[in-house]
């Protein structure tokens, strides 16, 4: 099995395992991962996700085995790519072949990365909405060797992480961009001691499941979705969803404040 999934309170710790290839994606993992995701989606006892690859490697990307037999355009869109959708789409988003980079998921996912995280690989983590990092971990479009494009979304987030000329530096050259310089550019967020981004991870994840949960989707949300908006449509947006949220739950949290908890703002008792 490509895949296992444990439970450590209301998070859902997804451990991907293929060490004879560095974890790199093959269809069947790519599958497996897209429903293990999609099931956590809609579980309503999980609420943060965190994805690890085993053996010191996150994903080494495309399993490039698999890829050099798909010299056929049909054959590889009907074993790759099909049935061509994406979020908007009237059907559900299909897997990408690295798995679940088409899903718009309402929750939170924390990428967990040793090692490498290369061409698919990065794209997964570019997916995930943030990223700890071990310090002598790496991301790297190693795939430009190959003649092999990034279809999974790398092309379109990387830009909107870290601006087009950092993105286009990095997507052209398929240069190795370690720990530092991703955290320093905006591509991940914290960095952590070799061997440790897992339990990091898992820590981050604890932090984020212990609020109201309403709220922080709500501005999640906002977050994903404003960039494709006016100012004055985005804001609208979040008044939206900011209000369903207060209702939901924000009337109790201020009423907690007003009876003492979280003073001089204090996350510790609340």
């Amino acid at each position: 099995m490509t895949l296992t999934t444990r439970r450590d309170g209301r998070v859902l710790i997804l451990s991907r395992h293929r060490p004879e290839a560095r974890n790199a994606m093959d269809p069947e993992s790519a599958k497996a991962l897209y429903e293990a995701l999609l099931a956590y989606d809609a579980d309503p006892e999980a609420d943060c996700a965190v994805l690890y690859g085993e053996g010191g490697a996150f994903c080494a990307g495309w399993d490039l085995a698999f890829a050099q037999t798909l010299t056929d355009r049909a054959r590889f869109e009907s074993e790759v790519i099909e049935p061509h959708a994406f979020p908007g789409d009237d059907k559900k988003p299909s897997p990408g072949p690295m798995g679940p980079t088409r899903l718009e998921l309402s929750k939170p996912v924390i990428a967990a990365i040793e090692g490498p995280a290369v061409a698919g690989g990065m794209e997964i983590a570019l997916w995930c909405d943030l990223r700890v990092m071990a310090e002598d971990a790496y991301f790297g479009v190693y795939c430009r060797r190959w003649g092999i494009p990034l279809v999974d979304g790398g092309a379109v987030r990387l830009p909107r992480m870290v601006g087009l000329g950092r993105a286009l530096d990095i997507i052209l050259t398929g240069r190795k961009v370690p720990a530092e310089e991703a955290e320093r550019i905006g591509l991940c967020e914290r960095i952590v001691p070799r061997g440790e981004a897992l339990d990091a991870a898992i820590a981050l994840a604890h932090e984020l499941v212990r609020f109201p949960q309403a709220a922080l989707r709500a501005d999640r949300r906002t977050a994903f979705e404003s960039g494709g908006h006016t100012l004055r449509e985005a804001m609208r947006r979040e008044w939206a969803g900011g209000i369903e949220a207060h209702f939901a739950e924000g009337a109790a949290g201020a009423a907690r404040f007003k009876s003492g908890k979280g003073r001089h703002g204090g996350f510790d008792d609340i």
